[in-house]
């Protein structure tokens, strides 16, 4: 099975929908609707065979080194064949080129990101400064972003509803 992995275009979108749709229902993934997905269309990948989407994910900066893999999902018929595997490191490379050097991700799937070089981090509230320094952690904050809250392990985003684990990787 060839696998291409190119940066996700507009007309994508409907395949995106479709690949997350399945792990929404699941309560694995959030739903996006189609407005949040092109307006982030630039921060995907998508994988390719035979001219067909099987898989996608997003690469999402929350700060100057720091970044967020986002909505990593693969077809049912093409999970364990490396589908994944090449999305993650697509968007571990793209992170490379734009200079971070760490990805957070919230995720179900522990034993595929673990093998891939991401650890378990706890909570961290308030006392975040072995992820980021205070002034860093005054930004953030201050964000609107979910991702960024959950990152930050912030109340609002508390109690984790979704049950997921936080992880970081230092590339």
């Amino acid at each position: 099975m060839t696998i291409t992995v190119r940066p996700a275009r507009t007309d994508d979108v409907a395949s995106i929908e479709a690949l997350i749709e399945p792990f929404v229902r699941q309560r694995i993934l959030l739903g996006k609707d189609p407005v949040v997905l092109y307006e982030a269309i630039q921060q995907f990948v998508v994988a390719e065979q035979d001219g067909k989407v099987v898989g996608c994910g997003a690469l999402h900066v929350m700060w100057r080194d720091l970044g967020e893999v986002r909505t990593v999902a693969v077809a049912e018929s093409h999970r364990g064949h490396g589908v994944g595997k090449a999305v993650v490191s697509a968007l571990e490379s793209n992170a490379r080129e734009l200079g971070l050097s760490r990805l957070f991700c919230l995720t179900f799937e522990t034993g595929f990101f673990g093998a891939r070089g991401y650890e378990a981090i706890g909570e961290v509230g308030q006392d975040s400064t072995a992820l980021v320094t205070p002034d860093v952690y005054a930004e953030l904050v201050r964000s609107p972003d979910e991702g960024i809250a959950e990152f930050l392990d912030l109340a609002r985003v508390k109690p984790n509803t979704l049950g997921n684990t936080r992880m970081l990787k230092s590339l």
